[in-house]
């Protein structure tokens, strides 16, 4: 028999996705933009092959590593807020499960937006495009699978302990 999770623990989810989505914005924003030069943010609206467009990708990558550390803050504040209060059972497969579902979200939500709906940028221009972007989306479905399994198999040892 499966039972809910805790209320407490849903913060400690949801404090877990927000710090997955951030680190995930950010890990994609570092790797990606700035050490493989693969892409910038607007890089199919505008190239970065001129002064012009080099600021507005520039401008647009910091707005997408503000949004990150926005969504990192308010994990880390959510993160505090839980663990701080007496009741609340911790749990490191409970956060990790978590933390990779938001990571997962993450390439998700920003590969099917922005790769295929707005086509503001790929992964990869080029050749290969396609499957560059399709791999992104496939990494981010993989690692909310295993945050599932996670959690799952963390609610299924909760059940069998009561």
């Amino acid at each position: 028999m499966r039972t809910k999770i805790p209320p407490l623990n849903r913060q400690l989810i949801v404090a877990a996705i927000l710090l997955g989505l951030g680190q995930a914005g950010f890990f994609d924003g570092i790797v990606f933009h700035q050490l493989l030069q693969w892409h910038h943010m607007f890089t199919n609206i505008e190239s970065t092959d001129t002064v012009s467009g080099l600021e507005l990708n520039t401008l647009g990558d910091g707005l997408f590593h503000l949004v990150d550390w926005l969504l990192t803050l308010a994990g880390l504040v959510l993160l505090w807020l839980t663990v701080s209060r007496d009741e609340v059972e911790l749990s490191t497969s409970v956060f990790i499960g978590a933390f990779c579902m938001g990571a997962g979200m993450f390439n998700v939500v920003e590969g099917i937006l922005s790769h295929h709906v707005l086509q503001i940028h790929h992964v990869k221009p080029g050749t290969h495009q396609l499957a560059y972007d399709l791999g992104f989306i496939g990494a981010g479905i993989l690692s909310i699978a295993i945050g599932w399994f996670v959690l799952d198999s963390n609610r299924s040892i909760d059940t069998a302990n009561d």
